[in-house]
C-alpha cells in the first residue's frame, strides 16, 4: 500500500484543483443530464414507463427538492436493491429543451436484471449509467469512447472506430472485452461468452438509449465474468404513440450516418423497427491505393402484446428480432515506430487482402407476469453471428512483430522491405501467409428474473432470484495460403491451402444468483451469492482429440449502504471474482479467482453527484488466454496461462454538476478520474507476448496508471454547445518493472471533442460535431504486429427530424 500511498501524492497536485472548482459551487437543483434532446426523438424519459422497482423500505422516499420546511426528518436511503430502474421524474423547474411534448407511458417493461434500485446514485456498489442526454451530447459511434467516460473503463486502441473494442474494468485484461460481462437488454450479447468470450460482435452504440457500468459487489449478479463488471447496453422502447425519428450525418474520410425509427402502439399492441448504416472510407492510406474503410447494418424489430393488461397478474408478451452485417477492411497489421513517425495513417502494400465479413442474427422472446410485489421476467434467446476474417497471419521464417521492432537490423530488413512491397521475397522464408479465420457461433439460452418486496418487523426485503441454462459454442476453421511479393503485388503460391485450426468447443452452463437488499431505518445490507455450473466440451478435427471439463464454483457478495445525511452516504462491498477456463484445457488449469474490494463516499443532490471510491482486487489465479489480437501464433491459440496471485487496486473520483443560472440556459459538467496500480506477486513463463517471462513484481500490460475525463457544456431550448477532454496515460505493452522502453509502451494520449447543435425547428435539429480537433495522433497499441494510431481529426455534419 506504500506504493498508493506514493502514487496518490504524485496525483494530489493536479487532481485536486480539478475537483475543486466542481466541489466550491452552490448546489443546483436538477438533474444533471436534463441535457438537449432532439425535439420529437422517442427519448427514453419520454417512452420508458415509470414502473417503479421494489424499493426496500416501508415510507416512500422524499428526494432533497420535496423534504418539507422546517425540522422533518431525512428521508429513509433506498437501498442497494434489485430491479430495474425506474425512470426519475423531472423537477417542476427544470427547463425542457424543446417545445416538444413529451408521449404518454408505453407501458414497456425492461428486460433487465441490475441492481441499482431505482437511482445509481443510492447503492452499494459502484455504478454508473449513462442516460440519452449523455449520449447525444457528443454524438459518438465508438464505444470505447462512450465507456471511458466511466471511472475505471480502460481501452485498449486498434482500428480506430471502435468495430472490435477491447474494453477492461477494473485492471483487468481489456483483450477482446473477454474479461468483461457484456449484455443488450439483461441478455448475453458476446457472440459465445463462456466458449469463446473474446467479444468480436459489438453492437452499434448509437441506438442505444442508455448505457449501464456495474462494478463492485453488484457484479455477481452478471456472469460469467465477475472479476471486473459488466456492461449493459439498453435500446430503444416502443413509443406510446405515432413516432418517426431520423437521423442524418456525413463527414471526412466519406463518413455517413442513416439511422431511422419508426414506432406506434394501441392499447394491446405496440411496435418499433429500426435501422442504421455506418460507414467510411478509412482514414488509412494504403501503398498503392484501396479501401481501408467499412461499412455497418443493424437492424431492429420489436412487438408487445399485453396478454392481461389488467387485474391481479398482469402478463406481457415481447419479442425483439434483430440482425447485423459488417464489411471492414481492416487488418492486424501495423506500422514500425519510425514510418510511425513519418505518417501515422500508411498502411503496408502487405494488407491489401485483409477484410473482415460477418453477420449476425438475434431473437429475444419475453414474459412479464406482475402479480402485486412479485414481477418475474422470463427470456428465451438465440443469437447466431459468422465472421470471416481474411488478413495477413505471418511470415513463414519469422514474426512480423519482431520484424516491424527492429526494421533495419540485417535479419530483418528483407523482411520489412516485403511487407512494404519494396523487396521481392526470394526464398519461402518471405513467403506471408494470408488466410481467412472462418469462424461461426451459436448462443442460446432461457433466463427468468423473480423480484419480490415484503416486510419482517422493522425490516424491509427487496428480493432477487435469477436463473439461466445457457449454451454457447464456437466452430473454427483457420486456413493459410502462401503468397510472394512481386514488382510490389501480392502473388500466391502453387503450394496447397493449410488449414491450422478445424476445431469446435461447447459450454452448457447452469447460473443462479440470489440477492436480498435488507433496510433498517439509514442502513442497507445486501447479501448475494452466484453459484455457475459449467460442462464444456472441445473436439479438435486435426488431430482427433475430444476433451471435456466439468467446474462448479459458489461467489458471495455482500454490500452496505449507510447514509449519514439526506445527500451523504457511505459504502463498503467485498465479493468473489470469477471467470471461467476456455474449453479444451488441461485438467490442471484453473479458472480465475478473486476477492475484490470496494469502499467509498457519495453525495448526491438534484444536479450533483460527486463519488470517491478505493478499489483491491486480491487475484488467488490470474488468468490469460492466448489470441490472434494480442499477438499469439497458431500453436498457441486459445491457450490458458494461469498466472498465480496478483493484486490491482486503485482509487475512482466522479464528479457531475449542471448549473442553471436562469434563462432557460445551463451549463452541465462532469469529471472522472481514475488511479490504477497492477502488481504480479508470482514467477511464471506465458506464450502470450504481452506477458512472457514474467517475475513477482512486474506491473500487468495495457492498464494506464492515470486516466482522466472531463466535459464543459452550455445548453438551452435553442441548442448546445459541448466540449469533452479525455487524457489516458503512456500504457506498458508488456509485463514488467520499472520505467519501460519507449518501443514497449504506448504514448499518452490527450484529445479534445466538441458538438454543438441547433434546434431550428419543433421537428428538426442540426449538429456539428469535431472529433480530435487538435488532430493528436499517437500510438495507441502495437498489438498484434506494430504501431497503430488513433483516429485522426474528422469532422461530422448531421440533422434529426422527427414528428
Amino acid at each position: 500500500m506504500a506504493l498508493f500511498e506514493q502514487e496518490l501524492r504524485r496525483a494530489r497536485g493536479w487532481v485536486a484543483p480539478a475537483l475543486l472548482w466542481v466541489c466550491m459551487t452552490p448546489a443546483a437543483a436538477q438533474e444533471p443530464d436534463a441535457g438537449v434532446s432532439v425535439p420529437g426523438a422517442p427519448s427514453p424519459e419520454a417512452t420508458t414507463p415509470a414502473v417503479d422497482a421494489p424499493v426496500a423500505t416501508p415510507a416512500p422516499v422524499l428526494e432533497p427538492a420535496q423534504v418539507p420546511a422546517g425540522d422533518a426528518p431525512p428521508p429513509e436511503p433506498v437501498p442497494y436493491a434489485p430491479g430495474p430502474v425506474a425512470s426519475e421524474a423531472p423537477s417542476p423547474e427544470a427547463v425542457e429543451p424543446t417545445p416538444e411534448p413529451a408521449p404518454a407511458d408505453s407501458g414497456e417493461k425492461k428486460f433487465e436484471s441490475v441492481v441499482v434500485g431505482t437511482s445509481e446514485a443510492r447503492t452499494s456498489g459502484s455504478i454508473h449509467v449513462l442516460k440519452p442526454a449523455q449520449l447525444e451530447r457528443f454524438e459518438r459511434d465508438d464505444p470505447t469512447t462512450v465507456l471511458q467516460t466511466v471511472p475505471g473503463v480502460y481501452a485498449r486502441g486498434e482500428d480506430g472506430y471502435g468495430l472490435r473494442p477491447n474494453v477492461g474494468l477494473r485492471g483487468v485484461n481489456p483483450d477482446r472485452s473477454k474479461k468483461v460481462t457484456l449484455l443488450e437488454d439483461g441478455v448475453l450479447f458476446g457472440p459465445a461468452p463462456y466458449s469463446a468470450p473474446a467479444a468480436y460482435f459489438f453492437p452499434l452504440v448509437t441506438r442505444m438509449q442508455s448505457v449501464r457500468v456495474l462494478k463492485g459487489p453488484s457484479s455477481i449478479q452478471h456472469g460469467p465474468q465477475t472479476v471486473g463488471g459488466s456492461v449493459e447496453f439498453i435500446t430503444r422502447d416502443i413509443p406510446a404513440a405515432e413516432s418517426v425519428w431520423l437521423d442524418v450525418a456525413g463527414g471526412g474520410y466519406l463518413y455517413g450516418k442513416a439511422h431511422g425509427v419508426v414506432g406506434a402502439s394501441t392499447e394491446r399492441m405496440g411496435f418499433l423497427l429500426e435501422g442504421v448504416h455506418l460507414r467510411s472510407s478509412g482514414f488509412k492510406e494504403l501503398d498503392g491505393g484501396g479501401h481501408t474503410g467499412f461499412r455497418r447494418n443493424e437492424w431492429m424489430a420489436k412487438g408487445r402484446y399485453l396478454l392481461v393488461p389488467e387485474g391481479p397478474a398482469r402478463q406481457t408478451l415481447q419479442l425483439k428480432l434483430g440482425y447485423s452485417d459488417e464489411l471492414s477492411n481492416e487488418t492486424y497489421l501495423g506500422l514500425s515506430d519510425a514510418d510511425f513517425e513519418a505518417n501515422p495513417l500508411r498502411r503496408y502494400r502487405a494488407s491489401r487482402f485483409d477484410r473482415m465479413e460477418n453477420h449476425r442474427t438475434q431473437v429475444a422472446l419475453s414474459h412479464v407476469l406482475e402479480a402485486g410485489a412479485l414481477a418475474v421476467t422470463t427470456t428465451a434467446y438465440r443469437h447466431d453471428f459468422a465472421r470471416v476474417w481474411r488478413k495477413v497471419n505471418r511470415f513463414r521464417g519469422v514474426s512480423i512483430a519482431d520484424v516491424l521492432a527492429d526494421p533495419t537490423s540485417a535479419r530483418n530488413a528483407i523482411y520489412y522491405g516485403v511487407l512494404t512491397g519494396e523487396l521481392d521475397a526470394s526464398s519461402s522464408q518471405e513467403e506471408l501467409l494470408i488466410g481467412p479465420n472462418d469462424r461461426g457461433f451459436v448462443s442460446q439460452g432461457l433466463q427468468s428474473v423473480a423480484r419480490w418486496t415484503t416486510m419482517t418487523g422493522p425490516l424491509s426485503h427487496n428480493l432477487e432470484f435469477g436463473v439461466r441454462y445457457h449454451y454457447d459454442s464456437i466452430d473454427r476453421r483457420h486456413t493459410e495460403d502462401a503468397f510472394l511479393t512481386v514488382a510490389g503485388e501480392l502473388v500466391q503460391t502453387s503450394a496447397r491451402t493449410a488449414t491450422t485450426a478445424d476445431n469446435k468447443d461447447s459450454t452448457h452452463a447452469f447460473a443462479l444468483h440470489v440477492t436480498d437488499a435488507i433496510a433498517w431505518g439509514r442502513l442497507v445490507l445486501t447479501p448475494g451469492v452466484r453459484m455457475e455450473l459449467i460442462r464444456s466440451r472441445s473436439v479438435d478435427r486435426l488431430t482427433d482429440e475430444r476433451t471435456s471439463g466439468a467446474l462448479e464454483v459458489l461467489m458471495p457478495g455482500l454490500g452496505v449502504y449507510g447514509a449519514l445525511t439526506r445527500e451523504f452516504g457511505l459504502f463498503a462491498g467485498a465479493y468473489r471474482g470469477f471467470s471461467p477456463p476456455a474449453p479444451g484445457q488441461p485438467d490442471t488449469v484453473l479458472p480465475e479467482k478473486s476477492i475484490n474490494y470496494e469502499a467509498g463516499a457519495r453525495w448526491t443532490r438534484r444536479g450533483e453527484r460527486f463519488e470517491a471510491v478505493g478499489f483491491f482486487n486480491d487475484y488467488s489465479n490470474l488468468t490469460d488466454i492466448c489470441t490472434f489480437s494480442s499477438g499469439c501464433l497458431d500453436e498457441d491459440l486459445d491457450r490458458q496461462t494461469d498466472a498465480g496471485r496478483a493484486h490491482i487496486y486503485g482509487l475512482e473520483l466522479f464528479a457531475e454538476k449542471t448549473f442553471r443560472p436562469g434563462g432557460g440556459v445551463t451549463f452541465p459538467l462532469s469529471l472522472s478520474y481514475t488511479l490504477t496500480r497492477t502488481r504480479l506477486r508470482d514467477d511464471f513463463q506465458s506464450a502470450d507476448p504481452q506477458f512472457g517471462n514474467v517475475s513477482a513484481g512486474d506491473e500487468l500490460p495495457y492498464v494506464p496508471r492515470h486516466q482522466l475525463f472531463a466535459t464543459v457544456g452550455l445548453e438551452s431550448a435553442y441548442g448546445g454547445l459541448a466540449l469533452s477532454g479525455l487524457y489516458v496515460d503512456s500504457m506498458r505493452e508488456e509485463a514488467g518493472q520499472g520505467e519501460a522502453l519507449p518501443g514497449e509502451r504506448t504514448d499518452s494520449q490527450l484529445t479534445f471533442d466538441v458538438n454543438a447543435n441547433w434546434n431550428f425547428s419543433r421537428w428538426g435539429q442540426l449538429y456539428l460535431s469535431a472529433r480530435n480537433i487538435l488532430n493528436e495522433q499517437v500510438i495507441v497499441s502495437r498489438r498484434p504486429y506494430g504501431a497503430r494510431p488513433n483516429a485522426p481529426r474528422t469532422f461530422i455534419l448531421g440533422f434529426k427530424l422527427s414528428t
